[in-house]
């Protein structure tokens, strides 16, 4: 990953308190574990932006590295990785999503 994309992918996630890296985007996904992290956080009422990784291939395989996790959709919180579709399903299963996202949301 070459520095441009690194500081690119550091600023998404240090300026959204709630970032998703995705195939397509919160209006459009395109990919079915995407669509579940769009319609947990749609579910919460939290605003989050995205970035779609298929517009920009450097993206896509750079925040793999990023984050040394091999898949999208990756969601970040308050600058820190929290995972991909079934880590974000099981936390809000269990409520932990909510209150990660509201400490988030407060600070």
């Amino acid at each position: 990953m070459t520095p441009e994309i690194k500081e690119k992918i550091d600023n998404l996630v240090q300026q959204n308190k709630i970032m998703v890296f995705m195939k397509g985007n919160k209006l459009m996904p395109q990919c079915g574990f995407s669509n579940n992290v769009v319609q947990i956080l749609n579910t919460l009422g939290v605003p989050f932006e995205t970035f779609d990784v298929l517009s920009d291939s450097e993206i896509r395989q750079g925040i793999k590295e990023y984050s040394e996790w091999p898949t999208i959709p990756q969601v970040y919180i308050n600058g820190e990785f929290v995972g991909g579709s079934d880590i974000l399903i099981e936390m809000y299963q269990k409520g932990e999503l909510q209150q990660t996202v509201e400490v988030a949301l407060a600070s």
